[in-house]
């Protein structure tokens, strides 16, 4: 990684996992990062173990509840005030699965409200600051489910009337993946000069993961060895955040088989994720939904 001195980064999720070991990197590579997330004792937590490796890291902690569209709004309110600006957003908070549909402080079904909605408003709010910057890039997190079956669920999006985890998540992430890619064009057509890239950790040691119930979150908390470790997860995340080759609008992750594992590469994007009238459809009942809009 090149060194990271005089940028400034916010990381969502930035106290466990891939969000941790992104901030990690990024603070030890010489950047100032904003960690975001719910428990403000885990951040301190994060930020306690990042200086114990990285002494002078310059880490703040702020509050963020991405499932409250009124707490997304009031960190954006604090950045734009507080920040000179934002030369990297890392949208990587989320949530997998949970059995039972829950629904967010606004109403939407939690996995489509944290891991996308919360993300494309907090991007929303945060343009001006990211405008500010040189070169400045977003990251939006995505995941192999994305490719599983995944489809923008028009007829239901929440959910509410054959609630299915799995579905659901995909769902989120091809969501995402979507978004940062609709992101780009629009940032091209528009000239709001960001470069908009994706990634995912293929199948990492991460609590989303040891977390998860049935056969499935029992081979994953038993069996680790047969999945990469959190800071190898990350790898994608951050060469999309730094790298000089990197490039707007492309999808980075594992190229090991069926994408859980091995070497950073191109990952393959889903046809789903191709459609440019899909992706303008969702862009637009976004911006309703979360009472946001791009320029």
């Amino acid at each position: 990684m090149p060194s990271q001195k005089g940028r400034i980064f916010l990381v969502t999720g930035g106290t466990s996992g891939i969000g941790y070991e992104s901030a990690k990197a990024l603070a030890g590579a010489g950047a100032q990062v904003v960690i975001a997330a719910r428990n403000s004792k885990q951040g301190e937590e994060a930020i306690t173990s990042i200086r114990q490796q990285t002494p002078d890291a310059r880490l703040r902690f702020e509050s963020l509840d991405l499932a409250d569209l009124s707490s997304v709004r009031a960190l954006s309110e604090r950045l734009n005030a507080t920040l000179p600006r934002l030369d990297g957003l890392i949208n990587n908070a989320g949530i997998m699965e949970p059995p039972e549909r829950g629904t967010s402080a606004d109403g939407f079904e939690m996995q489509f409200a944290v891991n996308y909605l919360g993300h494309f408003a907090l991007t929303a709010e945060l343009l001006p600051l990211l405008q500010r910057a040189d070169s400045p890039r977003v990251v939006t997190l995505s995941s192999i489910a994305a490719a599983r079956g995944g489809a923008i669920h028009f007829q239901d999006m929440q959910f509410e009337q054959d609630y299915d985890p799995m579905a659901a998540y995909s769902q989120s992430k091809l969501a995402c993946l979507m978004f940062a890619r609709e992101l780009q064009r629009r940032s091209d057509a528009r000239g709001w000069g960001i470069q908009s890239l994706a990634s995912h950790p293929g199948v990492s040691r991460t609590n989303l993961l040891a977390n998860r119930g049935g056969v499935s979150g029992f081979v994953r908390r038993n069996l680790p060895f047969l999945f990469q470790p959190a800071a190898q997860g990350a790898l994608p995340t951050l060469y999309a955040a730094t790298a000089v080759e990197a490039q707007g609008g492309t999808y980075y992750g594992p190229t090991g088989m069926m994408e859980v594992r091995g070497p950073l590469g191109l990952a393959k994007v889903p046809p789903a994720a191709t459609d440019a009238d899909t992706a303008s459809r969702l862009w637009a009942i976004s911006e309703e939904l979360s009472g946001t809009r791009f320029p």
